[in-house]
């Protein structure tokens, strides 16, 4: 289990991946971006999340290097994730999306690269474009978001490279159990977006009484079960404090009971779009 910021899970491939990083959906280009990411690398994250649909790239990449730059690190050190959108999902279109995103991102490569969602009869052209960007040292690690058991299930039919990482939503309300077994079993990383419910869950009754119970956040106390499940998590913020905060999870651990408890809450709720009934 993860005792440090920096700690990784080691993909299929053998690439490190952090356990827990800062996503940026829904932040909009501008210095707020910048600030946020260049915090949270000079805090000691070392994973980005971002996505051609974010319109953030460029943002993102000026706080990459000015974080970089503040807090004395190499490109190397960090894990940069970014993802292909519905519209680009073609074989060359896939190929021409991964470096409009490395030109907006100002980077040399990409530490993963993602399909954002299952679009029917599309996305096992993309996962070719995938896999020749992997195969020809482009990217360090490929994979999907948002997919299923049955699009993993079809990708893998066909696919010469296993996905190495599955992002989808997955919170307290979400918890996707099958799925997470699924990729367990497979070797597949799991990790969650919207991993506080957009927020939706810091007032939970159920979850303010654990975190009371541990001197800790609500947002502490979900961002610990994602780890202890072993899922990477990758919290939104624009706050200092809340950067800081998020990521102040290491120093103490879940008891059984409780990690039961927060199981428990399980009601199959999204926020987000059903992956298989979304309006593409």
């Amino acid at each position: 289990m993860s005792t440090t910021l920096q700690d990784t899970t080691t993909l299929h491939n053998g690439v490190f991946m952090p356990w827990f990083g800062i996503g940026v959906f829904k932040v909009e280009e501008g210095a707020e971006l910048v600030q946020a990411v260049s915090i949270a690398i000079k805090e000691g994250y070392r994973s980005i999340d971002t996505a051609a649909i974010y319109g953030n790239e460029e943002s993102v990449g000026v706080g990459i290097r000015q974080g970089m730059a503040d807090a004395g690190i190499s490109r190397e050190e960090l894990f940069v994730t970014s993802k292909v959108w519905n519209a680009d999902l073609g074989y060359e279109a896939t190929i021409a999306a991964y470096e409009t995103s490395l030109k907006k991102l100002g980077l040399e490569y990409l530490d993963l690269y993602l399909i954002h969602w299952p679009v029917v009869g599309k996305y096992k052209d993309a996962w070719r474009a995938l896999e020749t960007l992997y195969k020809e040292g482009k990217v360090k690690a490929i994979g999907v978001s948002n997919f299923q058991i049955h699009h993993l299930e079809d990708v893998m039919k066909d696919a010469v490279v296993k996905p190495m990482v599955n992002q989808v939503e997955y919170h307290p309300l979400l918890s996707q159990k099958e799925l997470l077994s699924f990729c367990k079993e497979q070797g597949i990383q799991l990790e969650a977006w919207s991993p506080l419910m957009q927020g939706q869950l810091l007032d939970h009754s159920v979850l303010k009484e654990i975190a009371d119970k541990y001197q800790k956040s609500t947002a502490q106390v979900i961002l610990r079960w994602d780890l202890q499940n072993g899922v990477v998590t990758i919290p939104k913020s624009t706050k200092e404090h809340r950067i800081i905060e998020n990521a102040n999870v290491f120093d103490f651990e879940l008891s059984k009971e409780d990690m039961e408890r927060i199981d428990s809450l399980n009601e199959n709720q999204r926020v987000g779009p059903d992956p298989d009934n979304f309006d593409f």
